[in-house]
């Protein structure tokens, strides 16, 4: 690289230096944050486990509620599990297998009473609810309860709201929210799901 093209590059970088320290300087507000991870794409729930981990790898404590894929098993539970993280999982797994709405509303209502409880412990520095917007999209939990808790949470508690389609309400809700879309997807080329990459 030639020198002037050293010092173009060079300024650059600083500039971008410069407006990222004013931005971190700026920032200097302490709260525990909303965070919904929505759309159609793979990788929304392995997202916020990913959180989940981060968090449990500071030493924080963090709890899981896991409202649709409860009857698989899961690598993230069995990582997570013995390193002190607390799950609920709605047992009936996937809605449309059991195809009862009653049942998944009660096993749904289950879990949710769980929820509201971790979402008032103080204790508690993270909460993965996991596939939460289709309890609300199907009606097995009521979208003002949920929105009631997580306002009402403990301030510093910071909550995960995984799943497709959230609720304008639960974006408006959140601090920060991610669409996860779909360029492609291994089974929809037929290829089965993949332990340790899919679940």
């Amino acid at each position: 690289m030639s020198e002037h093209k050293q010092d173009k590059h060079q300024q650059r970088q600083q500039k971008i230096k410069q407006q990222v320290d004013q931005r971190i300087e700026a920032a200097q507000q302490e709260k525990g944050l909303v965070v919904v991870i929505t759309g159609n794409g793979k990788g929304k729930t392995t997202s916020g486990f990913g959180t989940v981990a981060r968090a449990v790898g500071h030493g924080q404590k963090c709890a899981v509620a896991q409202f649709i894929k409860g009857t698989w098993d899961n690598g993230e539970k069995n990582l997570l599990e013995k390193l002190g993280v607390s799950f609920h999982v709605m047992a009936t797994g996937f809605t449309w297998e059991t195809q009862d709405k009653k049942k998944d509303t009660q096993a749904a209502q289950q879990v949710w009473q769980e929820c509201k409880k971790i979402l008032q412990d103080e204790s508690m520095d993270v909460v993965l609810l996991d596939e939460v917007t289709y309890m609300v999209t199907y009606g097995y939990i009521d979208l003002d309860e949920l929105i009631q808790a997580i306002e009402n949470r403990p301030k510093e508690q910071s909550v995960i709201l995984t799943g497709r389609a959230a609720h304008r309400s639960l974006i408006e809700l959140a601090d920060t929210v991610s669409e996860v879309r779909n360029v492609k997807h291994a089974f929809e080329a037929g290829v089965k799901a993949r332990k340790g990459i899919d679940w």
